[in-house]
């Protein structure tokens, strides 16, 4: 049997090379930039485990699972963490680190997440650079689901571990990520006994035998529809601009918000404040005594190709998010969203306004 996604040629070092520096011009960088063959939890997880080990100190910020995830792993090294939690329905403040340091100044890294999709909040991270680099510590910094949402600049924002993957608002594979990596981080792992070496998860053997050769040889047989897809994706950024992509994205969480509110039948935004809202996905909160899981699935009956989905875990009673990213940000999808969710909270008896909420997202758009 044949077909168009068979029998490929062998993608080459050199395309493998050039489509890393496509992502180190999206993120602006001039770091190291890697190209990791495996979902984003692959160089999340190598990341603090070369990076970080007994002797860190770590400042681990939690506005969502994945905070609590990155903590996880950092005590797992032997590290001392400090958490900061931050209720689901906010953000973090630069004000918050800063006590953190006056209460620790030991700490030597600090995690975080920049825009949580599973509870639609976002972090301020220029801000919380600044304080940061003021105290020198390592920035590490989980941009998957904000990259092509909102801006990611590792070099403005003094980050030392940038993490993306491409299968949120980048619209491409999740069978590809990429890190890029200040010569600070190198020399910390460098030091790190405990850094995992012939490993998959090994960032340090990328570095020796692929970034300190040259780039001329692969350590591994790439993912190659994977890589081709990435360079897909890229392609279609660069050709609308990221300027564009990004508004895209800015607009239909405007449009969701503002339609959602509009609507009525007890929905509501489940992140308090416009600013703390994230740009890749919108979460609502549930009106009392109502199952947002239930609420999803009588939604999903209708259109079942619509990206909603209930909160994970406990918020699975309480919380919707409207997942729109890559494709899904559009006006279109925004309506047929707000047109499910009001039909299915009809449905139980509640009072909505289908007309205002349309009317609302379009001004919002604009």
């Amino acid at each position: 049997m044949t077909h168009p996604l068979l029998d490929l040629p062998p993608l080459s070092a050199e395309r493998f090379a050039a489509i890393e520096d496509r992502v180190a011009r999206l993120l602006e960088t001039r770091q190291d930039v890697l190209i990791t063959q495996g979902e984003a939890l692959l160089p999340l997880e190598g990341a603090i485990r070369a990076a970080a080990g007994p002797g860190t100190t770590a400042l681990n910020v939690i506005t969502g699972p994945y905070g609590q995830t990155f903590g996880n792993w950092l005590r797992d090294c032997g590290a001392t963490v400090h958490d900061v939690e931050v209720p689901f329905h906010a953000a973090v403040t630069a004000e918050r680190i800063r006590e953190a340091f006056a209460g620790h100044p030991e700490i030597d890294f600090v995690s975080l997440v920049h825009a949580e999709a599973a509870t639609g909040n976002t972090n301020p991270v220029a801000e919380i650079g600044e304080v940061v680099r003021e105290h020198g510590a390592l920035f590490y910094l989980d941009a998957v689901a904000s990259v092509g949402a909102e801006p990611v600049l590792p070099d403005a924002w003094g980050v030392d571990l940038c993490v993306i993957g491409a299968q949120k608002a980048m619209g491409g594979p999740a069978g590809v990520s990429a890190i890029s990596v200040s010569e600070r981080a190198w020399a910390r792992m460098a030091a790190n006994p405990n850094a995992p070496r012939r490993s998959y998860l090994s960032l340090l053997d990328w570095k020796d035998r692929w970034i300190d050769g040259g780039r001329k040889a692969l350590l591994h047989a790439p993912a190659q529809l994977e890589m081709l897809a990435l360079e897909a994706c890229l392609e279609r950024i660069e050709s609308a601009g990221p300027d564009a992509v990004m508004a895209r994205h800015a607009a239909a969480a405007r449009a969701t918000r503002a339609g959602a509110a509009a609507l009525g039948g007890g929905l509501e935004p489940y992140v308090y404040e416009a600013k703390d809202a994230a740009p890749v996905a919108t979460t609502l909160r549930v009106p009392s005594g109502t199952v947002a899981s239930d609420l999803v699935a009588h939604a999903l009956a209708s259109d079942a190709g619509l990206p909603l989905a209930a909160g994970g875990g406990a918020l699975a009673k309480e919380m919707i998010r409207v997942n729109h990213y890559g494709p899904d940000a559009t006006a279109d999808v925004v309506h047929a969203c707000l047109a499910a969710l009001g039909a299915a909270l009809a449905e139980r008896g509640l009072t909505v306004d289908m007309a205002a909420a349309r009317r609302a997202a379009d001004e919002a758009w604009r």
